[in-house]
This record gives C-alpha cells, sequence and structure tokens, in this order.
C-alpha cells in the first residue's frame, strides 16, 4: 500500500498532519470568538478570509522563484511552517477583530512561503511513477489532520479547559510538533543547478502546462467557500450540533480516497482521474441545488468527499508531470496562484447569485462552470502518459 512513498514523503505527510490538527483546533471556533467574544460582525469574518487567502496566494507565487533559485527547499519549507506554527496561537491573545486579521494573515504568509517549495520537494522525492500516490498520501494526512483537530478542541472544551483562548494556545503544541519533525527528518534532495528566473507568465511555456493552468481557473470561479454548503446543511434544519459532526465525515471520506485514486491516476493517467472528479463535482452541486432533506446533505457530503479524492492530489502530480524539474517550483508556484486567485472571486459570485437569485442558482452556476472545465480539459490538455501508466499499456 505504501510501495514507493519515501521517507521524506512520509515526514512532510506527518508535519502536514500536525499543522492540520494546530489549525483545525483553532479554524471551527473562530467565528464563534469573533462575533462573542470581540463583538465582530460576520461580515469581518469574511474580510479576515479574504485577505489572508489573498496574501496567501501572492506569496505561493512568489516563493516559486526562491524555490528554484536554492538548492535548499527545506530552507523555505521549514521558515513557512515556523511562521504559522508561531501566528497561528496568538489568536488566544487578540483584544480586537484586527488583532485577529493581522495575526490570520501572518499564518496565511506562512502558507504562502512554504507551499510551492513543499510540493516541489515532494516531487523531488519520488519516482514519477508513484507521484499520484505520493500527492495522495500528503493529501489524506493533510486530512487527518482536519479530522482530528476539531475532535480534539471539542473534547479539550469538554473536558479540561475552559474558554476557547485555552484551545488555541494548546494549538501551538502540534505545530512545534511539526517544524521539529522537518528540522530533524526533513531531507534535501539532489536537484539540478538553481535558476534565475524572473516572474512572468512566459516562465510557463505556451503548452500543455499554461492551458491546463487557465482551465484550472476556470474550474476555481466556480469552486466557492465549503462555508456555503454548510449554510445550505443549516437551512435545511440540520441541527447546530450535527454540523461539526458532518464537518468531520466529511475530512474523513477525503483522508480515505485521496491515497487511492492517486495511485490510480498513477496506473490510468491524472487527466481522465482529474475530469472524473470534475464531473462528481457538477453533480454534487446539482444535488445541493435541489436537496431538501438532511440525509440527502450526507450522502452529498460523502460524494463530494470523493470529488476531492480525486482531484487534490492528482491536480498536483499532473503540474510535476508537465514542468521541467529546474522549474518545477514556479510551476506549483502559478498552481496555486491560479487556484487562490480563483478563490476569492468565486465566493464573491456564489454569495451575489445567492442573495440575488436564491438558493438554487449559484449551484447551477457551480455546476455549469464545473461541466464547462472538465469539456476544456479534454480537449485543450493532452493526456499525459506517466512512467506506471505506459509499462502498463
Amino acid at each position: 500500500m505504501f510501495s514507493g512513498i519515501t521517507g521524506n514523503v512520509f515526514i512532510l505527510g506527518l508535519v502536514s498532519f500536525f499543522t492540520d490538527v494546530s489549525s483545525e483546533m483553532i479554524y471551527p471556533l473562530l467565528p464563534l470568538f469573533l462575533t462573542g467574544v470581540l463583538g465582530a460582525g460576520p461580515a469581518y469574518l469574511g474580510v479576515i478570509e479574504g485577505v489572508a487567502e489573498s496574501t496567501a496566494s501572492l506569496l505561493k507565487l512568489l516563493s516559486c522563484i526562491a524555490s528554484d533559485r536554492v538548492r535548499r527547499r527545506k530552507r523555505l519549507v521549514l521558515l513557512g511552517y515556523s511562521v504559522s506554527s508561531l501566528m497561528r496561537p496568538l489568536i488566544a491573545a487578540a483584544g480586537s477583530p484586527l488583532t485577529v486579521l493581522l495575526i490570520r494573515t501572518g499564518d496565511r504568509v506562512g502558507k504562502g512561503i512554504r507551499t510551492s517549495p513543499r510540493d516541489a520537494l515532494i516531487a523531488d522525492s519520488v519516482d514519477p511513477s508513484v507521484r499520484g500516490k505520493a500527492y495522495g498520501f500528503h493529501r489524506s494526512m493533510d486530512h487527518a489532520g482536519a479530522l482530528v483537530g476539531p475532535l480534539l478542541a471539542t473534547a479539550l472544551l469538554a473536558y479540561v479547559v475552559a474558554d476557547v483562548r485555552s484551545v488555541f494556545w494548546l494549538a501551538a503544541i502540534p505545530g512545534a510538533l511539526a517544524v521539529l519533525l522537518i528540522v530533524w527528518k526533513v531531507s534535501e534532495t539532489e536537484r539540478v543547478a538553481p535558476q534565475k528566473t524572473k516572474l512572468r507568465l512566459s516562465l510557463l511555456p505556451a503548452g500543455p502546462l499554461r492551458r491546463y493552468l487557465l482551465v484550472l481557473f476556470l474550474f476555481t470561479l466556480g469552486n466557492s467557500s465549503d462555508t456555503f454548503l454548510l449554510l445550505k446543511a443549516g437551512q435545511l434544519g440540520m441541527p447546530a450540533f450535527r454540523i461539526p459532526l458532518l464537518w468531520a465525515f466529511f475530512h474523513l471520506v477525503k483522508m480515505l480516497s485521496s491515497m487511492p485514486f492517486g495511485s490510480l491516476s498513477d496506473r490510468i493517467g491524472r487527466k481522465s482521474v482529474i475530469v472524473a472528479g470534475w464531473c462528481v463535482y457538477s453533480l454534487c452541486y446539482l444535488g445541493y441545488a435541489f436537496a431538501a432533506a438532511e440525509w440527502q446533505i450526507w450522502l452529498l457530503f460523502a460524494c463530494y468527499g470523493l470529488f476531492y479524492g480525486l482531484t487534490e492530489g492528482v491536480e498536483k502530480a499532473l503540474v510535476s508531470d508537465l514542468s521541467d524539474a529546474a522549474l518545477r517550483g514556479a510551476a506549483f508556484g502559478w498552481y496555486n496562484f491560479a487556484v487562490g486567485s480563483g478563490a476569492l472571486p468565486a465566493s464573491l459570485l456564489f454569495g451575489l447569485i445567492w442573495q440575488r437569485f436564491g438558493g438554487v442558482a449559484p449551484f447551477l452556476f457551480g455546476a455549469a462552470l464545473a461541466g464547462a472545465a472538465a469539456v476544456s480539459l479534454l480537449l485543450l490538455v493532452p493526456q499525459v502518459a506517466t512512467p506506471d501508466a505506459a509499462h502498463n499499456g
């Protein structure tokens, strides 16, 4: 099952696990903390997430340049995780919504620094024939942390501590473990000489990789924040105490499906798996548009988790397949920028359509864009034969 998963990939998976445990101990409690403790309005939460994610997206692009110019990507990975792990628990000391905005942005600065060099380091650490499995494993560990984090926070609030600030301080522990793992266990990989690249789109040749990223941006415009799905669940009458359980169930499905589908892409090709995932997304959004009962929401979240399993790791593996080894960090920078830059307008569009036309129209819009992106990927991006797929063929 874990054949081909090298020590570096395994440790980076553990790093993501502990980081997400730390992050998800805080994230689900942040709306309550902002509105109930600091007196902020719901709109301010949107401002915080918008500014934070936009900052992360820009830095992911900039960090790709540094990643390709240095021989030691581990240093950038360590810097990014260290910044996030130091900043995140400081929310416990926040006395105003503005302070939370600054701290949350600092957390995302760390994410922006680390993501591109980490993804490139994973690609450099495994044989090309198992890249899909490697990225699938990494995503599985990430989702495992996202499953454990809120459950741990719930247990701490129920049995150990008296307020959310204490939970935020305790979130520093798994974050520190992640940093220590990088220091002690992650090793550098042999790679070609550093490249002195400039920040320009021509860095990506006018070919399959550029077309793939443009199609990915099109899909992302219909891929709004998952908080809208939780809003839909609440509107259908799901009790508040069951929504965290629904969220944990969702991450469980993502965790269990990421590695098997990543391995499948190693055998049959990345594009087929991604197209299947985007089709599942489109069908799920059609289902959300017309869902009328709680059991339907649970079923749709299960299917939606499969969409993540089909696409998250496989999309990154395809970036690696289509990019030159010497510019892999740049390729991941543009990939993360394409996804991140589409995320904010996607949520704004979704919210505006919902407010103007009701709760069915935005889901139909998302389903339509996903379908259009799937067709575009089939027509514009060639199927790349992975070494394993070529051997089996």
